[in-house]
């Protein structure tokens, strides 16, 4: 995705070169940690041109790609510096690491159509230097071509790893001398590909992929990972055991490996989870609160029950020599958080706001919620945005993209048979045709996705109309053009969302702008959102109003904040969590038969109020007031 956004810093390990191997102790695989995927998209980019042109023989240099999400924006890159002439390709072979069977060529979803979309097709590489898996083999002929591929020595293989540790399509019992090879997926590998093939039923059930041994044979290795959805399997790759259970961990076992992170992958590592175990640490209050919570869920007290045994005991020892005893510490991490907690998410009129996470005055504030899908913001936010509502600020909301492919086919054909039922319209059998007319793996009709559109923005003026804001007026579809591809694959961000979204910005004047803040959402839709609204602030940060602006960070369906990080807490009482669960449900489209529902069985209402509970819950723990669910941000700025 090539993503820019990362999250504010405060405080944290103190770099020092001269103990790296100490701060790094616990990993066992050299490991390059970047503030964003572009700045890590640089150095990989950097890696492969450098190695391209340091290779002086005759015989091409050869480089494994991989394919999914994770190179694209390294692929960008890469055709931006063959077109400014930094790199030739035309002393370079390829060799893709898997393949669907069977699958032509041509398919979209093939591995070989996308790296040719993504790369080939605009650089100079000549095209007996390509080689895929031949996805077209008759099965006969396959035994024989997977001996021979992969046999020539890659120099630089470059590949992404799965949630589950799979490397290529080699899953969870594959063997370390597994060389190139046909292989049975499983039910849940094609699950996650099924939403690229319209359906499981679309979906293929066999792949041919190099082996773990194929892959360890290479020269050298650049394994890349992005986002927080990959943070527990690459804490696995670079500090667990090696087990056939995680294929990747086996690349522990080469010489020249390196793995390369943004801070969202790399925020389970050792040390950026519990920094204080391998290093000295600048101590901020905000880390210092971090530390504290951790010490308290590994001792199993609230923070006032703390004691200095517990601090000397768990390698805490350093933040009792900034001047602070034991007690201090706990009396002022205590204060830290209770303040983080604030039933006036706008700020409280008339009232001493020293204290408060939001400033009291203006009253009311311009509020501007963005939501990346039209039903995001009551998912993650709903019970907030009710509550700014309620007390009367001027708040918009902003549904970024349509949400259309998001809506199953079935549901079109209720609500057109509604509307028939009605006496409105008398359509059904032209879009049933229309549905007919869908081709597996193509984009879908654009007459269709209009529809489909119609329903998702009907569905979030009811959600916002039900608890009293007025949806003509206060609710903005931008329809972000960077969605509209018609499939689950988008297109690249362009100045025409940036302006987009810049344009809403200089219309509403928000005081405060609340935004999804996510590295984890598994279609990269979120974020590209909050990538575009930083480049539209961006766009907008020198105009008057923009000094009185804030913007505070939500999550998406998926994650929750760490309470280290969280600077605004707002609870939400029982009766506000059935407004909010209310509101929820007016996304009809969105319940029971959710085309891409992810792994998690849950409905978005049960994940919501299960995750603003369990917050709830973690504040209770720590001596906190007992709510029933609360909802947490981050301030960026």
């Amino acid at each position: 995705m090539n993503s820019k956004y990362a999250l504010p810093k405060d405080g944290g390990l103190i770099a020092d070169a001269a103990f790296k191997d100490l701060t790094q102790r616990y990993e066992k695989i050299a490991t390059q940690a970047y503030e964003s995927e572009y700045e890590g998209v640089q150095y990989v980019a950097d890696a492969i041109v450098a190695a391209i042109k340091a290779h002086q023989q005759e015989k091409p240099f050869v480089l494994g790609l991989t394919t999914g999400k994770t190179p694209i924006g390294l692929y960008r890159e890469l055709v931006k510096r063959y077109q400014a002439g930094e790199v030739s390709f035309a002393n370079v072979a390829v060799y893709s690491l898997d393949e669907f069977y069977p699958i032509l060529p041509t398919v979209k979803q093939s591995r070989n159509y996308r790296i040719r979309e993504e790369l080939l097709n605009h650089i100079d590489i000549r095209p007996e230097n390509i080689n895929f898996p031949d996805g077209t083999l008759a099965r006969e002929e396959l035994p024989a071509f997977c001996a021979n591929y992969g046999k020539e020595k890659i120099d630089l293989m470059i590949i992404g790893v799965g949630e589950q540790g799979q490397i290529g399509f080699n899953e969870a019992g594959s063997h370390a001398k597994s060389n190139t090879r046909l292989v049975q997926l499983s039910y849940k590998a094609r699950k996650a590909q099924a939403s690229g093939f319209h359906g499981l039923e679309h979906t293929p059930k066999m792949a041919i992929t190099m082996g773990i041994n194929t892959i360890l044979g290479a020269e050298r290795i650049i394994l890349m990972a992005w986002g927080e959805d990959k943070a527990t399997i690459v804490n696995s790759i670079v500090e667990g055991e090696v087990t056939d259970q995680i294929p990747a961990t086996h690349l522990q076992l080469h010489d020249n490996i390196e793995v390369v992170i943004d801070e969202g992958a790399a925020s389970q590592l050792t040390r950026v989870q519990t920094p204080w175990l391998v290093g000295s640490c600048q101590w901020t209050p905000k880390f210092t609160r971090k530390a504290v919570v951790w010490l308290c869920g590994v001792v199993n007290k609230p923070i006032l029950k703390l004691t200095h045994k517990d601090y000397i005991e768990n390698s805490l020892g350093e933040l009792l020599e900034q001047g602070r005893t034991y007690d201090q510490i706990n009396i002022d991490v205590f204060n830290d958080l209770q303040h983080t907690i604030t039933g006036w998410p706008g700020g409280k009129p008339n009232a001493d706001d020293s204290t408060r996470p939001v400033k009291s005055t203006p009253f009311p504030k311009n509020v501007l919620i963005f939501s990346p899908h039209p039903d995001d913001d009551v998912i993650s936010m709903g019970g907030t945005f009710i509550r700014l509502v309620e007390q009367g600020h001027n708040v918009h909301v902003a549904y970024e993209t349509s949400g259309n492919v998001a809506v199953h086919d079935d549901v079109v054909l209720q609500n057109i048979d509604v509307a028939h039922e009605l006496g409105y319209a008398d359509d059904f059998a032209k879009v049933e045709q229309i549905i007919k007319s869908k081709k597996a793996g193509e984009p879908e009709p654009r007459e269709l996705l209009n529809i489909k559109g119609a329903l998702r923005r009907a569905e979030a003026r009811a959600a916002v109309r039900s608890f009293g804001l007025n949806p003509d007026t206060n609710a903005h579809f931008l329809n972000l053009p960077f969605y509209e591809t018609g499939g689950i694959r988008k297109s690249p961000f362009t100045e025409e969302d940036i302006n987009i979204v810049a344009k809403l910005l200089r219309e509403v004047k928000p005081h405060q702008i609340y935004a999804a803040g996510d590295l984890s959402d598994p279609h990269g839709t979120h974020r590209t959102c909050i990538e575009i609204v930083l480049e539209a602030i961006e766009v907008v940060k020198d105009d008057e109003w923009f000094k009185e602006c804030h913007l505070w960070l939500y999550r998406g369906a998926w994650m929750e904040w760490d309470l280290g990080s969280v600077d605004m807490a707002v609870p939400l009482s029982p009766t506000e969590m059935i407004v909010k669960r209310h509101a929820i449900y007016r996304h009809l489209s969105q319940k029971d038969i959710v085309p891409f529902p992810g792994d998690d069985p849950r409905e978005f209402w049960q994940r919501s109020e299960d995750r603003t509970q369990t917050t709830a819950n973690q504040y209770n723990a720590l001596g906190m007031a007992e709510y029933q669910a609360i909802e947490v941000f981050v301030k960026m700025f």
